[in-house]
């Protein structure tokens, strides 16, 4: 059959898109360490090309899927066509998933108008491509919001091969973006800790500053200042934006020529019925959050006393909140063994994309954590603030594991059948003649709605609505006559396990809510530039400050992707508990 070339064409494009992004990597790395004869107009030449591209792909999909419907079956209400075959668990879920990529998207289109704003203020000592860049840039955002709205749930059956080389195309280029991103962004990080260390009393340290500032006076002094410090406050709501495209499309490029069932599309909405107990905790922790991070920001640097004063309370509130989160998990978990539920072992390139980017990503917060255990071990000196590190950098391996387990499995977990929604459930029980009788259930006789009467009575096989049984009052009484009837005992054992279940249900959704807002919390101070990893100065004495300082850069844009990812994911599971 088509299976070898269509494999064929999956290695061809991975490999294309691996080059391309090898490329892109290479020139960004020379424009970082001042290569010469590389500047970063070859850079932003480089990427612009790419957006092109893509651009390019994306306008022909778009139209082909417009003018080729006779392929298309389904077309769900306010939404661009779509495929004939698609998972409902993952229709709910990239809805759920361009909700948040479009939010990441404006903010984006904010940063790249700041840019714009900082090109014309500078524009006489400035390449022209730095005035391209943007403006590509905020086309190449709406129109991917644009199309990942209308199309991240395709499940490609023609063109496929083209298809691939687009699709990879889009999702390295969408990683060359994130990259970009990360390195300026981190380069900015970098000068303002090389100021603060003089401070901590690290002189030892030679405060060298990575500086790419245009060499030409502003003509607009304040619209200057604005424009340059407020891209980067923007940039991690950029750099969320092109990681979170880049999954989305690798998922869509996974599922090219997939043949699944088609299933009906459920929706799981997010309520807050139930949870308040687990938003009241989170909520105070993300206020909190935020508090430490503004007086962290505001101290450090400052003085040394007030650097360390920042780290400790830095220190002490990280380390109840993951204690906080750790407990959570392990209740979960513990739940979770009492429960006697299968788990869904079907293939799903969505759900194992998460499970991966969980165990990936937590990989780059584990490497700091290691890193400051074995600084503590080995340092010969020991300001009082660092011994917080300890239990800080212990802690964050354990939170991340645990709740890396939590997930996995919730995801994993088949949902139940009959859930607290089902306002009609009856009882059915078997008569002779194949003959189906229904009793009215416990909450119904409770609530007093019981139907009488209506000659349409729906029942109840295998957890759904299977069939329907017409006739008067007198043929029910006969059949219920006939049958064996549900004693009342079985009632309250139902109505018991059912309670039990509920119950667990409503822990496992405040659970799950709290974390979220936990790993939302967690995500603000790394992004804004609450770094102790930076300001510690511990480990830069152990390892040396080249060293450390390239470690950190590479390891911190893994660790924030882990705490946004993680939120998502978390939301995933309260809406599907």
């Amino acid at each position: 059959g088509g299976g070898y070339p269509q494999k064929n064409a999956e290695i061809l494009s991975s490999q294309y898109g691996i080059n391309l992004f090898l490329a892109g990597l290479l020139l960004t790395f020379a424009w970082a360490v001042h290569a010469v004869g590389i500047s970063k107009s070859h850079l932003l030449s480089y990427l612009i090309t790419l957006m092109l591209i893509q651009l390019l792909w994306m306008l022909w999909y778009r139209c082909r899927s417009c003018t080729q419907r006779r392929l298309i079956r389904d077309k769900p209400p306010l939404r661009c066509p779509l495929h004939p075959y698609q998972e409902a668990s993952w229709y709910s879920r990239t809805q759920r998933t361009c909700g948040g990529i479009t939010l990441f998207a404006v903010i984006t289109l904010i940063l790249d108008s700041f840019k714009i704003g900082y090109y014309i203020d500078f524009s006489n000592c400035l390449s022209p491509t730095e005035g391209i860049f943007p403006v590509t840039h905020a086309v190449h955002t709406i129109l991917q919001v644009y199309f990942l709205w209308c199309h991240a749930k395709d499940i490609i059956q023609s063109f496929k091969t083209l298809e691939r080389f687009g699709v990879i195309h889009s999702v390295f280029t969408n990683l060359l973006l994130w990259t970009n991103g990360v390195l300026t962004e981190s380069k900015h990080q970098l000068n303002e800790h090389k100021e603060r260390l003089i401070t901590l009393g690290f002189g030892n340290i030679t405060i060298v500053l990575d500086d790419h500032a245009p060499q030409c006076n502003c003509t607009t002094t304040t619209l200057c200042s604005i424009f340059s410090q407020g891209i980067y406050y923007l940039y991690p709501f950029n750099i969320e934006y092109h990681i979170l495209a880049s999954t989305m499309l690798y998922v869509l490029w996974k599922n090219i020529g997939r043949k699944v069932e088609h299933h009906q599309q459920h929706k799981t909405p997010f309520k807050f019925h139930g949870i308040t107990v687990g938003m009241i905790f989170g909520l105070i922790v993300l206020t909190s959050t935020i508090a430490i991070v503004v007086v962290y920001l505001i101290q450090i640097g400052r003085s040394k006393i007030k650097s360390e004063l920042a780290l400790t309370m830095f220190y002490l509130h990280a380390i109840f909140v993951l204690a906080l989160m750790c407990t959570a998990g392990i209740v979960a978990l513990l739940i979770y063994r009492l429960e006697d539920r299968s788990l869904d072992n079907s293939k799903n390139p969505a759900r194992k994309l998460d499970a991966e980017l969980l165990v990936g990503t937590a990989a780059g917060s584990w490497l700091l954590s290691w890193g400051s255990i074995l600084a503590i071990i080995c340092a010969q000196a020991h300001p009082k603030y660092t011994w917080y590190n300890l239990p800080y950098s212990v802690l964050v391996i354990i939170e991340k594991y645990i709740q890396n387990l939590f997930i996995i499995e919730s995801i994993h977990r088949k949902q139940e059948k009959v859930n607290d929604d089902i306002k009609t459930l009856r009882i059915v029980t078997v008569s002779r003649g194949s003959t189906l009788s229904l009793t009215p259930s416990y909450k119904e006789i409770y609530n007093g709605r019981a139907a009488r009467g209506s000659g349409e009575v729906p029942c109840l096989c295998k957890g759904s609505i299977c069939g329907r049984e017409n006739g008067g009052g007198a043929k029910e009484e006969t059949s219920q006559e006939k049958g064996s009837v549900m004693h009342s005992a079985s009632d309250f054992s139902f109505y018991s396990r059912n309670s039990v279940t509920n119950n667990k249900r409503r822990v496992l959704k405040n659970i799950a809510a709290f974390l979220f807002l936990c790993n939302l919390s967690l995500w603000i101070p790394p992004a804004f530039g609450c770094r102790p990893e930076y300001d510690n100065g511990l480990e830069e004495i152990v390892f040396g400050f080249e060293p450390w300082i390239i470690v950190v850069n590479l390891a911190m844009p893994f660790s924030i992707f882990y705490r946004m990812h993680s939120a998502a994911s978390l939301f995933e599971v309260n809406c599907k508990t």
